[in-house]
């Protein structure tokens, strides 16, 4: 399993103004983004004791917690999630997943999921059946990435973060969402086995510091 280093900052407006400026005249545009940015809604899992929140806020070295994906609402391209840190490392797998194999979940339809061809799903259906895990909360934000290739960097800008309020139905365009507080915006920077120092001059900060923030922890706020 391969991991990726992973630095994370929470920033203000200013600081999102001249990082976006740097990494501007830098980086390469992703082509999956549409004017430089992108929607992105996740549905997170958790279980009843809430382990991966707790371990999350805990700061346990190594940990899990799973997903389900889709961009600019788009649920033709839904991708199955798990994200895994190690000792400040992260890893991500992935699997497909059709809308209504999404429907099938938050219904609490698993019996397909243990004959598929994909191991990430057989694996969430065990976690499900075994761990109770299930649909916990709605993730909502706007998302501009840059890319730099040496080093396969990925640097990440999100804010207009939403948490879904009693709403799990990760298909329904009008799930009610409300904003987190403070209206953070994150700053993310992730790499292989190197960091180029063009990109480490472009993103520093000397007011900022690295934080554990988590989107999946802020949206918890109303339960």
């Amino acid at each position: 399993m391969d991991y990726r280093h992973e630095l994370k900052h929470e920033i203000n407006y200013s600081d999102y103004l001249q990082i976006k400026h740097r990494l501007s005249a830098i980086t390469k545009p992703d082509p999956h983004a549409q004017n430089g940015k992108y929607h992105i809604r996740s549905l997170y899992f958790d279980d009843m004791k809430d382990t991966a929140l707790r371990e999350k806020l805990n700061g346990i070295n190594r940990r899990e917690k799973f997903r389900i994906r889709c961009y600019d609402q788009d649920t033709s391209f839904i991708r199955l999630e798990k994200k895994s840190k190690l000792n400040g490392l992260g890893n991500k797998q992935s699997a497909m997943l059709s809308a209504d194999n999404v429907s099938q979940i938050i219904n609490g339809d698993t019996s397909w999921m243990i004959n598929d061809n994909q191991p990430l799903v057989r694996e969430l259906y065990t976690k499900i059946n075994c761990e109770n895990l299930r649909p916990k909360t709605i993730v909502d934000y706007t998302r501009e990435p840059f890319i730099y290739p040496a080093g396969n960097v990925r640097v990440t800008l999100d804010y207009n973060i939403r948490t879904g309020y009693m709403c799990t139905d990760f298909l329904d365009p009008d799930c009610i969402t409300l904003p987190i507080k403070d209206d953070a915006i994150i700053l993310e920077v992730k790499w292989d086995e190197f960091l180029p120092t063009v990109i480490l001059d472009a993103v520093q900060l000397s007011s900022r510091h690295t934080t554990a923030f988590s989107k999946y922890a802020a949206c918890r706020i109303y339960g």
